[in-house]
């Protein structure tokens, strides 16, 4: 049997470790950038602890290098700018265990090495289309090292190239994107901050919110987020220094010393910064007509409010490969029939989770009441609901 992923990011990795080790498949993982290049990629990141349950339940080794790799997160706080604490929860009131705090290049380096030599590097795909002798088989072309490469008759072909996914537009047309009406910056700084920044803490100064959380390698994890107009790119001049620090600074009372450190970080790494509007599009795990599987922000770009981009992308990849393995060893060999499962195992977890982050993101809102929202966080209904997405991650018995 041959399989094709596409992305050697967090779900690609994954499944391509998983599936590599069934006997009689052939796994061939593309990834665009060449094998050192996550080297200095991205900021950092926080995994929900459904992540961790998920993958220690899969593959429990990989899970052991990732936390070897990390910082554990174990506390969520929220605060006013001014030090004013809203929210304060120990996950272990709503989780089996930790979440991690790591650094997406070292969340690379960790998976990659681990996917081993399934993994090509330095593909550019080129075409992506149906096998012209079986509908339900595709095919697919990319350059690597200045040569043309073609595999035909791909029994199942893996989507896991992100947000933007080249399989997903050329297969299944392009998905439809909803702004939210929320700019999102981040950034990676050394840690000078004497140990005022620890684990995952936010701050809110009116619907303008920050986030931070300190990660290996002695740096800090900087986010930033206020509202916008759904309709329009952010504008220049709010990317100023001088407008972000009036931005996050309280009117009425002096910032805390989290905050000023923090306000500071950004107003002198502005040339550093990444800067994205929030935005969600429609989920999709399955093509219509082929063999072809849609896994991580490939399949549902959501908002980052909760932290469940990469999250679910493992949570993903770990059902999903946990039902391709069990499925194949039993000598089930239909990969029309694996999808339909996959698909009807994820759907309805999935929509509760892009529906509750965007519940979630209703405090960074033009207009927003950051207090009134941060301690209706505390009530039971938002309480159950984060027991669901950090406990409920419907995996099968490994």
């Amino acid at each position: 049997m041959r399989i094709v992923i596409v992305g050697a990011g967090v779900a690609g990795c994954v499944m391509a470790r998983k599936l590599s080790r069934l006997q009689g498949v052939e796994v061939t993982c593309l990834e665009r950038v060449q094998r050192d290049d996550h080297s200095e990629a991205g900021t950092g990141l926080n995994v929900g602890p459904n992540a961790v349950k998920a993958l220690t339940s899969v593959d429990p080794e990989l899970a052991d290098l990732i936390t070897q790799a990390s910082f554990a997160w174990r506390h969520w706080r929220v605060s006013l700018t001014d030090g004013t604490v809203l929210f304060d929860l120990p996950l272990t009131e709503v989780a089996d265990g930790p979440g991690w705090r790591i650094r997406w290049s070292q969340l690379y380096h960790v998976l990659r090495e681990a996917a081993g030599a399934s993994v090509r590097y330095g593909c550019e795909i080129t075409k992506v289309d149906r096998d012209a002798v079986d509908p339900l088989k595709t095919s697919i072309e990319w350059t690597q090292n200045g040569g043309t490469h073609r595999l035909d008759q791909i029994d199942l072909l893996i989507a896991a190239d992100g947000r933007y996914s080249k399989v997903r537009r050329a297969i299944s047309a392009e998905p439809s994107v909803r702004q939210v009406g929320v700019a999102i910056f981040r950034l990676l700084v050394p840690d000078t901050s004497n140990g005022l920044i620890d684990d995952y803490e936010q701050w809110f100064n009116g619907p303008n919110r920050l986030l931070s959380f300190r990660v290996p390698d002695n740096h800090i994890y900087v986010a930033g987020a206020f509202p916008i107009s759904p309709e329009a790119p952010i504008p220049d001049d709010l990317k100023t220094p001088a407008v972000l620090r009036e931005t996050f600074t309280p009117r009425t009372a002096p910032p805390s010393s989290q905050t000023r450190w923090l306000i500071d970080a950004i107003c002198q790494n502005v040339a550093d910064t990444h800067w994205a509007r929030m935005q969600e599009h429609d989920m999709l795990y399955r093509a219509a007509d082929c063999n072809v599987l849609y896994l991580g922000d490939a399949a549902h770009g959501m908002v980052p409010t909760l932290g469940q981009g990469a999250t679910q992308a493992i949570e993903d990849a770990a059902n999903a490969a946990a039902l391709i393995a069990r499925r194949y060893q039993a000598g089930q060999h239909n990969v029309d029939d694996w999808l339909s499962e996959i698909e009807a195992s994820r759907q309805d977890r999935m929509r509760f989770v892009m529906e509750f982050s965007l519940e979630a993101t209703d405090t960074m809102l033009a207009g927003a009441d950051p207090v009134a929202g941060t301690q209706h966080k505390n009530e039971p209904p938002f309480q159950n609901k984060l027991k669901a997405l950090y406990r409920d991650v419907g995996l099968p018995l490994r």
